[in-house]
């Protein structure tokens, strides 16, 4: 047995309960936004966490997406204009 475990076993307070471990996936079923829609039915912890990473997957292509329109956007546009000053405090 490894160290890790064996340090995890004798401090009995740091170990996570399986009832924790289903109420931490319970909540972070509620956060995805496919999934508040079945939060009543039973999904399986691998399935959620799957969901999870795909959605954390598709915020980080969707800012990446954004990122680039508002780089094309500010390289177009006449940096003293109105436009430019509204879009400079948004992102200050």
């Amino acid at each position: 047995m490894s160290s890790r475990r064996s340090r995890s076993r004798q401090s009995g307070s740091s170990r996570i309960t399986e009832e924790q471990i289903s109420d931490l996936v319970s909540k972070l079923q509620d956060l995805l936004p496919e999934a508040r829609l079945q939060s009543n039915a039973r999904v399986p912890s691998a399935r959620v966490l799957q969901e999870t990473c795909n959605y954390i997957r598709s915020l980080h292509q969707e800012m990446d997406d954004l990122s680039e329109r508002l780089s094309e956007l500010l390289a177009t546009s006449d940096m003293s204009s109105a436009q430019a000053a509204i879009i400079r405090s948004l992102l200050m």
